[in-house]
């Protein structure tokens, strides 16, 4: 019995020092928005890193351009006023569930980059997913196809810095078009026209995010192989981590990144990883960090409590469904 306390008094105290450290996380989380926000407006770059801002203003404008060319008809942005690109971004940016997730889709595609290079993982034909296309399974081989071309588009547009409007969630889908319905630089017919034709063109179900959620429900219980980067890729993995770990697929990503170390941690556990793994795949993704101490032995029950009680709110909305 005495035993028994003092285990219960050890898991008492590395739960709470993981809260404190998950508090931490999120009051640097909750700063994202407003600091970008800040440095749209500046040239000072400070706590947010110079290739993150060059990413983000890129998808910023972007997204922007397209808006601008389905209300102006046109093909090319230099047909375009660039002040009306600007002035059209600079109303976006005004959201800050969009700037969140344009965050994380720059973080992701730094940290691929970065496992690419000092990890040999495969930015796109990941172990994993050639098992996925080689399924004998015709509608996973299908769905891994599709996947892997999604993902293969996605490597390509943020090396330009760029995000194709079709790629957002429908929630900041819908809201992009408000933003350009509301602008006063355009008429407001030829940007209703606008706002109906992207609508109907629009199909959530086959975006990237959308296809590599429904890949890892196919795996059903084996999606937890996914945990493994150097096996699935990072994109595979951070659906997994979300949806194995009931967190939005922003969240995820962003427990990747430097200052999550605890999110990360917790996570890993989560999400059903044992001691060694959960130590491989925290190493590959915070070199130069310390594991957490006593993450490792915490009962899965208990990390999966800590995440949700210490959840991130106003951060990586659920866009229609867990890891999508």
């Amino acid at each position: 019995m005495a035993d028994l306390a003092l285990d219960r008094t050890e898991t008492t105290s590395v739960e709470a020092i993981l809260r404190d450290e998950l508090t931490r996380a999120n009051r640097a989380l909750s700063g994202v928005a407003p600091v970008i926000s800040h440095l749209l407006e500046s040239s000072g770059q400070t706590l947010v890193s110079d290739a993150t801002m060059a990413r983000l203003r890129g998808m910023l404008h972007d997204l922007s351009r397209q808006l601008s060319e389905a209300v102006l008809g046109v093909q090319a942005a230099h047909e375009i006023d660039p002040f009306v690109i600007d002035d059209l971004a600079d109303a976006l940016a005004l959201n800050a569930e969009l700037l969140h997730h344009l965050y994380a889709l720059a973080i992701e595609g730094q940290l691929t980059e970065r496992l690419g290079q000092q990890s040999s993982i495969d930015p796109v034909l990941s172990p994993l997913v050639q098992e996925l296309v080689a399924s004998d399974q015709p509608d996973v081989a299908e769905l891994a196809m599709a996947a892997l071309a999604a993902q293969s588009r996605f490597i390509q547009h943020q090396r330009r810095m760029s995000l194709p409007i079709g790629e957002l969630p429908a929630e900041l889908f819908l809201s992009a078009l408000q933003a350009m319905r509301k602008s006063a630089l355009f008429d407001d017919d030829e940007a209703k026209r606008a706002a109906k034709a992207l609508k109907k063109a629009f199909d959530e179900a086959n975006g990237r995010l959308a296809l590599h959620a429904r890949l890892v429900t196919s795996m059903r219980s084996g999606a937890i192989a996914a945990l493994n980067l150097e096996h699935s890729g990072f994109c595979l993995f951070a659906t997994a981590l979300a949806s194995l770990t009931g967190q939005s697929r922003e969240i995820a990503v962003v427990a990747c990144h430097e200052r999550q170390a605890a999110r990360l941690a917790l996570s890993l556990r989560a999400g059903g990883l044992a001691a060694e793994s959960l130590e491989r795949q925290f190493g590959i993704l915070q070199p130069g960090y310390l594991l957490p101490e006593g993450v490792s032995t915490l009962p899965q029950e208990r990390a999966t409590a800590l995440l949700a009680n210490c959840a991130m709110a106003g951060f990586g909305a659920d866009h229609g469904g867990r890891g999508a």
